[in-house]
């Protein structure tokens, strides 16, 4: 261990004090873009690379002016930037990884050089856990933002209040999420154990990530260090409705806070969902502190996030006010439970969901908010955990929120492939889900998905599309065929 410390400080000692020219590899991820947009903002010269470029990245580097080589080749650094960040999709076998290693160049990976340029200035307050990061960070950055605070930011997803998922600002406070992935193909540490932040949230705790993560007991020890890290003057507000969240803190160092639906010093009280938005009470310890709280925001989930992001900013010192204003003014991110449009009665809903508990949340929440409607749900397996078979039996318990589900073909990838025996085998879900008293159906491509769903869709149902990826465009063509359909309707 104290080799590698050695070998860590002595690479960090490389990194030129004041860089002029920084090259990215595999800008096209959601950080690194952003990072790079960030650097541009600071007047580094920028470049990078990536396997293929995809939106929304692609027209943020196009609209920032920062050129990206699509394909890796040692070539892209011919010219020898003054940094190399490395992005975590990058291997060790990576053409530009390996004209990086022979060439000496100095380098970082994405978190590193977040705390190198920017966390290290400021006063990181971070979101993570397995579920509602990246909803509690934008809504966290939103509050401090309508406050005047003006914070950085940066966010896994696109917040619609930001119209971007990072801001430089000229405040003291960097709000960010906090991923647990790893951090480079030379730094297997989670990323956010380089983020140190004097403020947390720690939304949940589950297995994920099964690509990287042995078990639990795996991912348990990544939050334990990440919790460990922590100065004593921070604070860590911690779900107390997660047995396992709040086991990984109880050793903190820091001031820790709890927060929760059923237990906690913060609780939520007195529930109403609404059509534009969901109205609750902020208690703690049986005294209230906010009557009627607006989030416009549904599902009980989102009710938790945004009680963790009251109790962090209400222990760091911000008006309770200025908190409440904050969070009837958040618009929501983009692909969660995000209305993508309405023809003929029928209302297609984009979420990110891919873990089961999110899913089974997911439809819960729109169940509530679109009463009485029949819910049509399409999901693709593509996350490294859900393409596994891990979560076999636990996806077929997910849907019962559904009336109908439609399951695509596991998502293949190249870098990393999944043997047969350890694959989510999706004819086997379709079958335990209609025991279950569903119509679940196993599609053999995404156009089936689609073909199926424009068979069965009728006026009133809401179709419930749900992946971390684009889902082969499926609500973009699905809501195509529909207009198609209402045209020929109206001839």
């Amino acid at each position: 261990m104290a080799a590698i410390d050695a070998q860590v400080a002595a690479r960090l000692r490389a990194v030129p004090t004041n860089p002029r020219r920084i090259h990215l590899i595999g800008i096209g991820g959601t950080a690194m873009a952003a990072l790079a947009g960030m650097l541009l903002e600071q007047g580094y010269q920028v470049s990078g690379s990536d396997a293929a470029l995809y939106e929304p990245t692609r027209s943020l580097l196009a609209r920032l002016g920062i050129p990206a080589h699509e394909g890796y080749a040692a070539q892209n650094l011919a010219s020898a930037p003054d940094l190399v960040i490395v992005g975590n999709v990058v291997t060790r076998a990576n053409p530009e990884a390996v004209a990086l290693m022979q060439r000496g160049l100095p380098y970082l990976s994405m978190p590193e050089a977040l705390w190198h340029f920017f966390l290290r200035h400021r006063r990181p307050l971070m979101v993570c856990g397995t579920h509602g990061k990246t909803t509690s960070t934008s809504m966290l950055a939103q509050v401090l933002i309508a406050a005047g605070r003006d914070p950085s930011v940066l966010i896994g997803g696109l917040s619609r209040n930001l119209g971007a998922n990072y801001r430089l600002g000229q405040g003291p406070d960097f709000v960010i999420e906090g991923d647990e992935y790893d951090s480079a193909f030379f730094d297997k540490r989670p990323k956010f154990i380089h983020y140190r932040p004097a403020g947390a949230i720690l939304t949940s705790l589950e297995f994920d990530h099964a690509d990287i993560y042995r078990d639990l007991d795996h991912v348990k020890q990544a939050f334990a260090a990440m919790v460990a890290a922590q100065e004593p003057e921070a604070v860590l507000v911690v779900c107390a409705d997660q047995p396992d969240a709040l086991e990984v803190s109880e050793g903190s160092r820091a001031r820790r806070i709890s927060y929760g639906l059923r237990d906690g010093e913060y609780r939520a009280a007195e529930i109403v969902p609404g059509a534009t938005a969901t109205r609750f009470d902020v208690m703690r310890e049986g005294h209230a502190l906010a009557r009627g709280l607006s989030v416009p925001a549904w599902g009980l989930m989102n009710v938790a996030n945004a009680l963790g992001v009251y109790a962090l900013l209400d222990a760091i010192g911000l008006a309770r006010d200025e908190i409440a204003a904050g969070l009837a003014s958040f618009a929501g991110v983009v692909r969660r439970q995000e209305v993508v449009g309405e023809v003929d009665g029928i209302t297609v809903v984009d979420d990110f969901a891919h873990h089961p508990s999110a899913i089974a949340a997911t439809l819960v929440a729109v169940g509530a908010r679109f009463a009485g409607r029949r819910i049509l749900a399409a999901f693709e397996p593509r996350s490294n955990t859900s393409r596994r078979s891990v979560f076999q039996n636990q996806f077929a318990q997910a849907f019962d929120g559904a009336a109908r589900v439609y399951l695509a073909p596991v998502y293949f990838k190249e870098n990393d492939p999944i043997a047969p025996d350890q694959r989510l085998e999706i004819d086997r879900l379709a079958r335990d889900i209609s025991r279950r008293g569903l119509r679940a159906l196993a599609c053999a491509s995404n156009d089936e998905v689609l073909a199926r769903i424009e068979e069965d869709v009728r006026s009133g149902d809401v179709v419930l599309v749900m992946s971390n990826g684009p889902f082969g465009n499926l609500k973009e063509r699905l809501l195509e065929h529909l207009r198609g359909r209402a045209r020929q309707s109206a001839i």
